[in-house]
């Protein structure tokens, strides 16, 4: 018997159930060209597979792995096959999100160039806007995870970059974006109870432990278990290697030797990193305090400043170097302290000797015109108490950087009449006051820190640029590593000290800032008493013409 079915009929249906069903990496695979395009390894498929079978999916991998090619590949299939569907892809920044969907979306098309035949006219990409509506009626377009996305709706979401995450703001802006489940296009316009509506998916390095995206793991694993339809897949830089994408194993090898070890187990090992039981402080509140865009090179008038050094112990530890903080504050009516920002961290190159450390010291304080120069001058930190208390001429420029002289101290400068600058720190008795001091200006939000930059965001070729106004966001990511990475101990006479989980981190900058904030709490934020007019006559329960 001649079946009535044609041989076109049946490539149909299977393209369909392809299509619609949890196969998309054999979707690709039929689209893919006979030169170019992308052979699918298999995590790449097993990646794909999952974002298209599973309500919420957590995926954390290292990076080079490409990740984010993954994630809209899986937008453009969902967006193709779900007639009037709308996804949308959230980053730290409109300009982060809209700088990913628009390289991945080149580079897709670039790879499977028929995927152009399913475009409605042009996609709109901008600086802070991507928009690619498809023949299907779906439609790709990105936001931020911040509040200036509440009240959105779309059908599926996609996070960029979720560890970064405040969770209090994706239950309050993100999670809702996805309330309205999608309908079909037939005439009764059903929600399909088999669709996943509401899907929203985390894709990201991972960050520290304790932090609400941590958490989030962690959850999101039981909820996998318990067959909730939640999935978290996660691998280190060794998947990607082995199936020969990305940097080689021994270009990554020298990344290793050279990079800090949280770093590294960050970006490439995915793993999540830091204390989360006996903390210094919560992570999630550090991260908060994360607000400014961009690093003072100049001091600001409305505020003043003070720079505090913490000396490196070593000379050969390549992760053991002096710590130079730059703090400036604000004032209130009643002369105590409402704002401390950090707006510049500098590390100094391994190996200064301390004269060419104590040149960086001034440098620094001239530029800013700080007030005050806090230095821990235990053990070898004298050295720069000594160098400080000389004058100071700098090699490169010739510029004279003064001489100092100690607040509070009876060491002798070299100069008489020297300006009062240097606060020679001798934290033994001290220690506990200083991190006490540090904690209150966390859980106060009186800190604020320069905020997160990402790849995306600046061009590392351009080294003026990087150095001035992009290491200074790098230099406070490694600040967080090392605020990660300390342990709250309590000793028995109850004062306080810190404990590093890894002696392989240190934690230079932590305690220049901590310094810096101490001198503050100590000797700058305090009330003014209020002056008040007090009328004598007053004070008497009597009427008298006269006072006297």
């Amino acid at each position: 018997m001649k079946s009535i079915v044609s041989r076109k009929t049946y490539i149909n249906i299977w393209i369909l159930f392809l299509g619609l069903g949890g196969f998309p990496d054999l979707w690709w695979d039929l689209i893919t060209p006979q030169t170019g395009g992308i052979r699918l390894d298999l995590d790449q498929r097993v990646y794909l597979r999952c974002i298209a079978r599973f309500v919420s999916n957590y995926m954390v991998f290292p990076r080079g792995y490409g990740k984010t090619l993954l994630e809209v590949m899986g937008m453009v299939h969902a967006a193709i096959w779900h007639p009037d569907i709308e996804i949308t892809m959230t980053a730290q920044t409109r300009e982060n999100a809209a700088k990913l969907v628009e390289e991945k979306f080149r580079e897709i098309l670039r790879f499977y160039p028929l995927i152009q035949n399913e475009i409605m006219g042009k996609p709109q990409f901008s600086k802070d806007s991507v928009e690619i509506v498809f023949t299907s009626g779906g439609r790709i377009d990105i936001m931020a995870n911040a509040q200036s996305s509440k009240g959105a709706r779309r059908k599926r979401l996609n996070v960029e970059e979720s560890a970064l995450l405040n969770n209090q703001l994706f239950e309050d802006v993100l999670e809702p974006i996805v309330n309205v489940p999608r309908r079909t296009i037939g005439k009764q316009a059903l929600i399909n109870p088999e669709e996943l509506n509401g899907q929203i998916n985390f894709m990201t390095t991972s960050w520290f432990r304790g932090s609400d995206e941590f958490e989030r793991n962690l959850r999101m694993v039981d909820e996998m278990a318990d067959l909730k339809g939640k999935m978290v897949l996660g691998a280190d830089w060794q998947l990607a290697c082995s199936y020969g994408r990305g940097e080689t194993k021994s270009q990554i090898l020298e990344k290793k030797a050279k990079l800090s070890p949280t770093f590294f187990a960050m970006n490439y090992c995915s793993r999540w990193v830091g204390v989360s039981d006996n903390a210094l402080v919560d992570i999630n509140k550090v991260m908060e305090l994360r607000t400014i865009p961009q690093p003072d090179i100049k001091p600001d008038k409305n505020y003043e400043y003070i720079v505090s050094m913490d000396v490196a112990r070593s000379s050969s530890d390549a992760n053991n170097q002096s710590s130079i903080a730059v703090l400036k504050y604000k004032k209130g009516k009643k002369g105590n302290v409402t704002q401390i920002k950090l707006v510049n961290l500098f590390n100094l190159p391994n190996g200064l000797n301390f004269s060419a450390q104590t040149v960086e010291l001034k440098r620094i304080a001239k530029q800013f015109n700080a007030k005050v120069a806090v230095v821990d001058v235990n053990g070898i930190g004298s050295a720069i108490r000594d160098e400080a208390l000389k004058s100071t001429t700098d090699p490169i420029t010739g510029e004279d950087l003064g001489c100092w002289d100690t607040i509070n101290t009876d060491d002798e400068p070299e100069e008489r009449n020297a300006p009062k600058i240097l606060y020679a720190l001798t934290a033994q008795g001290i220690n506990s006051d200083i991190i006490v001091s540090f904690i209150d200006a966390i859980e106060s939000k009186k800190l604020q820190l320069l905020d997160k930059k990402s790849n995306s965001d600046y061009d590392a070729q351009d080294k003026e640029h990087f150095n001035t106004m992009i290491m200074p966001h790098i230099q406070t990511d490694f600040l967080l590593e090392e605020i990660a990475n300390l342990k709250l101990k309590i000793n028995q006479n109850g004062k306080y000290t810190v404990e590093q989980v890894t002696k392989r981190v240190n934690k230079d900058r932590y305690s220049a800032v901590a310094m810096g904030i101490w001198y503050i709490k100590e000797y700058i934020d305090k009330f003014e008493k209020e002056k008040v007019s007090i009328d004598p006559s007053k004070l008497f329960l009597f009427k008298s013409p006269t006072l006297f």
